[in-house]
């Protein structure tokens, strides 16, 4: 396993320092150069792992004056509801904007990854069969919200527009808006939450610490036909984000 980068060391310590109050929000931290002695590392090693934190929102940077821990987020509310699904467009998109707020992501995708076992389990192929998977990072007004990875089986999507839910006209469109450019129709999503703990790169994505409590759902779009066209591992942290969940009542006949 390879070692884990200085600035990345650096940059857990402090964040724990911060957890356990050593620092509180609006407390200027020592200089780089304290830092950097108290630490043996360079004076680089430290600014690296200041910006990472600054960029995270756990730090933030004041020009002549130093680096100050950043007031904690306001907690944001996420609604997964049925409705998130009609509106058209990206949902999460749709969502920050009835909140007031920029919701963006960033994304990298990978055509034609064998898919492992409890992936296929999900998508009701055979293990090995490709698929194309696409990680994504969440930001809220450019902060770290939330991260996710997707999968889709190739054999759905390949030789369409849509083989790229980032890319080509649709980019970006969402998987049942994507899905009906190609005439299968999304009649239903399932989502399973579990509690769980932050990785060290997912701590690292999201601006918390390792091992943080987080919230992890798994999702899968069903066909009309209910089969399988998209699943996906989502993780929420249960510090700066409450999940609420919208269910429809339908009314009664007489």
């Amino acid at each position: 396993m390879r070692e884990q980068p200085p600035y990345l060391r650096i940059a857990d310590v402090l964040r724990q320092r911060i957890a356990d109050q050593e620092w509180t929000p609006g407390d200027r931290l020592p200089s780089r150069a304290q830092l950097a002695q108290e630490y043996g590392v360079g004076d680089n090693v430290i600014r690296r792992a200041q910006e990472l934190l600054i960029s995270l929102g756990v730090l933030e940077g004041r020009t002549g004056s130093g680096t100050y821990v950043a007031e904690p987020r306001e907690r944001l509310r996420m609604v997964r509801s049925q409705y998130r699904e009609q509106r058209g467009g990206s949902p999460f998109r749709a969502d920050m904007a009835s909140l007031g707020k920029r919701g963006t992501w960033e994304s990298r995708t990978d055509a034609k990854v064998p898919a492992p076992a409890d992936i296929a389990a999900r998508l009701g192929i055979s293990e090995g069969d490709l698929c194309v998977r696409t990680a994504y990072e969440f930001l809220v007004d450019a902060k770290p919200a939330q991260v996710s990875t997707s999968w889709e089986p190739y054999e759905i999507t390949s030789g369409t527009l849509i083989v790229l839910p980032e890319g080509g006209p649709h980019a970006g469109a969402g998987v049942v808006d994507r899905m009906a450019e190609i005439g299968i129709t999304v009649s239903h999503v399932v989502e399973q939450p579990e509690p769980g703990q932050a990785s060290a790169e997912e701590a690292t994505l999201l601006g918390v610490q390792r091992g943080a409590l987080v919230t992890r759902i798994r999702r899968t779009y069903y066909s009309d036909d209910a089969r399988p066209v998209e699943t996906a591992d989502i993780v929420i942290p249960a510090a700066t984000c409450e999940i609420v969940y919208e269910v429809p009542v339908l009314p009664v006949s007489n």
